[in-house]
């Protein structure tokens, strides 16, 4: 392996990784129970976990968008509760370990927190269904610090289609349109990651703040269909947003996502949902690697969805979103939260500049998330809450 380039250390020095996504809270729910002593971040977890303290200093990672996920086949007040429950785990990281994790509300947080050294963590709701149809529950978890809310998971809503789901709505209900607004209104970033292209293209009409998509890569590179496909990146210069890619290898190199499936049908077979990443589950996915190698994704492959993605949607309009901790493989040589060096050494010898850099990995994140917070203040000084519900915009049937 060549040696470092010593200008990545300086890069990230300066402009340190703001990473879209990473779900050490559910892996912390599904391990230990929550349990911090079990899994004490401030020391080496890497047995474990793809998460820790040391790993994430040695990665440059500035600041964290945790992801406060519960699956999409928790329903109605089980998917509000167990959401609570992993806003909780983060608070009690951010508590227990004051002098690496600071609590992050806003864009001035993050630069307030890079500025005296310690990593800036924020929270994501990853699918519509953690709110149950109510508006005033998505209020809530802004009130709790969520900054953003993936739209859907793995399974459509009433009110908006997954990318990997039957559609139910056609892209966004009415009622799914008006938790974009409402999403507006607070300043929760719209995060477009995991649905369908045609609720991309419709939350992308009916926004007036920018989208994010938090770990999502090229469709044009990897035809999975978790991918951004290139009118909707083209559509970000004139949103203000930014794609976030994603290290997860099956939305990375199109071999592995047809390995992955051969792996998730093996891990139902043993009994255990796809995405279990308890040690027991790790264990049945170990297995099945090891009789079936998976074919490999590297760093270099990361970077070809960025450059198609900077080729489309421009340097403005790009970030980064490991998913460390939400999935069972990695890239080869992004293997954990320290990887990131790996990529950026990669981007420099593709001739990417400084500043080119500073924007993908700290800059444009920021950016996006004060021009959030700058349409919330002028909406509302205009409108105040909004009261619907999904039965008055959808109708009663939507509500079952």
């Amino acid at each position: 392996m060549a040696a470092p380039d010593p200008r990545v250390a300086e890069l990230l020095a300066e402009f340190p990784i703001v990473d879209g996504h990473n779900d050490l809270p559910w892996a912390l729910r599904e391990q230990v129970r929550y349990d911090l002593d079990q899994r004490d971040i401030a020391g080496d977890q890497s047995a474990y976990l793809h998460t820790d303290l040391p790993r994430l200093r040695a990665g440059g990672v500035g600041a964290q968008f945790w992801s406060v996920y519960v699956r999409s086949d928790y329903q109605g007040d089980k998917a509000v509760s167990a959401t609570l429950e992993q806003v909780d785990v983060v608070r009690q990281l951010v508590a227990r370990y004051p002098d690496d994790l600071r609590l992050a509300l806003t864009a001035d947080d993050m630069e307030a927190a890079r500025t005296d050294g310690v990593i800036a963590s924020l929270m994501g709701a990853e699918g519509g269904h953690s709110i149950n149809s109510s508006l005033a529950t998505l209020r809530a978890l802004h009130q709790l610090g969520v900054r953003y809310m993936t739209l859907t998971h793995n399974d459509s809503l009433a009110w908006a289609d997954s990318a990997t789901d039957e559609p139910r709505a056609g892209g966004l209900s009415a009622f799914g349109e008006e938790v974009v607004r409402e999403m507006n209104r607070l300043g929760m970033l719209v995060d477009l990651s995991h649905v369908a292209a045609e609720t991309m293209r419709d939350a992308l009409r009916v926004t007036s703040a920018p989208v994010i998509f938090s770990h999502s890569s090229a469709r044009a590179v990897c035809g999975h269909p978790r991918n951004i496909p290139d009118d909707v990146l083209e559509r970000l210069p004139a949103n203000g947003g930014i794609a976030m890619a994603t290290f997860v290898p099956k939305f990375v190199v199109p071999a592995v996502g047809e390995w992955v499936l051969r792996a998730d049908e093996n891990m139902r077979a043993h009994g255990f949902h796809h995405l279990d990443t308890t040690p027991e589950g790790m264990r049945v996915h170990k297995a099945f690697q090891a009789e079936h190698p998976m074919p490999e994704a590297t760093a270099a492959d990361v970077a070809d969805h960025l450059d198609h993605m900077r080729e489309v949607a421009g340097i403005d309009h790009l970030g980064l979103g490991g998913d460390y901790d939400g999935t069972a493989f990695t890239p080869s040589d992004l293997a954990d939260v320290a990887g990131y060096p790996q990529l950026i050494g990669e981007l420099l010898a593709r001739r990417w500049s400084a500043a080119d850099l500073a924007k993908l990995t700290w800059r444009n994140a920021v950016r996006t998330l004060r021009a959030a917070e700058d349409v919330a203040r002028a909406e509302q000084a205009t409108r105040g809450p909004s009261h619907a519900t999904i039965e008055q915009l959808d109708g009663p049937a939507a509500a079952g």
